[in-house]
């Protein structure tokens, strides 16, 4: 968005000079307007380089913004107005400029599914898709509040599944520095010891100082190997589609984690599929835009083959029913949800029994690591203190006799 240098003054007739961003002259009046302020004149700021971009929606702030949208329009706000509060009044300097740019391409014309869908890097398909739908069916505001509360079902999801994980992390951290300490600075003090006992030293004391060598010596190679090769594995899975499909195929199928992803993703994909059709967005298109809304690409093949599969006429519990992804309860209440004519209800079943059982899974994973952790720990801090201390126990014992 284009920087301004302005002249203006106050209401007791005070000159102030300034910078703001705005769309052009009429756009940095208005802004200032609602700021106390008239404008004298104003420039072009010069800046380094290209013109700043505007900064793509965080999650939480696309969830703020179509929520204020919602109440506004709910109140019997026009959009032009819910759009020029928002940019005005709005905390997040980004919800600012993405609300005054559709302000200015609605002012033009377009309508409000229009303007979301020439923002796809702050919106996306879906959210264009629905807010279309709203607007054709005249329950906008309706379409925004169902939105609202899925993204938000989601961002809970996510905080859930995270915060659950951060302990074990933790756990998992701590006990890789501690070992690390261990082996580079603590091991290496006693070794000289131990070696000048002029005795044999027994095999698990001579490994202790193998390893630990390896961590003095080669301590670049430890840590720099892994990050290396996941950095490539990365750089080219993102160049290369049968890599990336191979890696995510392979994630889906790692136990444990693999099963709580799959849950979550299908939990994602089912309540976009249900929130389109209960919006009226046609089946067909309702399961394109659910398949955007993960990036695993077994999951998203698995979905658009679905599609084509209900194209050539089958049934949706039949297309679904064909593809290893998709659990048995999922085929069975899609099956329920055709022959009552509720397929939203039956989604909607299946998303809060994935989200139940995602919810589970964690928390015995979470049970289940903890107690690994420090089982791990306490081996690794044995074998060292039996490595360490038995030859010296060993050489107090022949003193003795």
């Amino acid at each position: 968005m284009p920087r301004f240098r302005y002249r203006a003054v106050d209401a007791l007739g005070k000159v102030v000079i300034g910078e703001a961003e705005a769309l052009h002259t009429l756009d940095l009046r208005e802004q200032l307007r609602h700021g106390g302020l008239t404008l004298i004149g104003a420039k072009a700021a010069r800046q380094a380089g290209r013109t700043r971009r505007i900064a793509r929606l965080q999650a939480r702030e696309r969830v703020d913004f179509l929520y204020y949208l919602q109440i506004m329009l709910r109140a019997g706000v026009t959009v032009l107005d819910a759009l020029e509060d928002l940019r005005g009044s709005s905390d997040s300097a980004t919800i600012r400029q993405v609300a005054g740019v559709m302000r200015e391409r609605i002012a033009q014309g377009l309508t409000l599914a229009q303007a979301v869908d020439a923002m796809p890097e702050h919106f996306g398909p879906v959210v264009a898709s629905l807010i279309r739908a709203g607007e054709v069916t005249g329950q906008l505001p309706e379409v925004l509040d169902r939105l609202v509360a899925s993204l938000k079902w989601q961002l809970e999801l996510a905080a859930q599944t995270k915060k659950a994980l951060m302990y074990p992390a933790f756990v998992a951290v701590t006990v890789s520095a501690v070992v690390v300490f261990l082996m580079t600075y603590l091991v290496p003090q006693l070794v000289g010891f131990i070696t000048n006992m002029g005795q044999e030293i027994p095999i698990h004391t001579r490994a202790l100082i193998a390893v630990s060598n390896a961590f003095v010596h080669y301590w670049w190679a430890i840590f720099g190997a892994p990050i290396v090769v996941v950095a490539a594995t990365l750089a080219a899975a993102a160049r290369i589609e049968p890599l990336r499909y191979a890696l995510h195929h392979a994630l889906l199928r790692t136990p444990v984690v693999g099963s709580v992803l799959l849950k979550i993703w299908l939990a994602r994909m089912l309540d976009t599929f249900a929130l389109m059709y209960r919006t009226g967005v046609a089946v067909i298109d309702g399961m394109r835009y659910s398949a955007e809304v993960t990036t695993n690409l077994p999951l998203k093949r698995a979905m658009l083959r679905a599609r084509d599969r209900v194209v050539e006429g089958q049934g949706i519990s039949a297309a679904f029913a064909q593809e290893e992804w998709f659990p048995s309860i999922v085929v069975r209440m899609l099956r329920v949800g055709e022959n009552t004519g509720a397929i939203d209800e039956a989604l909607e079943h299946v998303t809060y029994y994935l989200n139940r059982d995602v919810q589970d899974t964690v928390g015995r994973m979470q049970a289940i690591i903890e107690p690994v952790l420090n089982v791990t720990m306490g081996v690794i801090l044995g074998w060292i203190m039996m490595a360490v201390l038995g030859p010296i126990y060993d050489t107090i014992t022949k003193i003795v006799k």
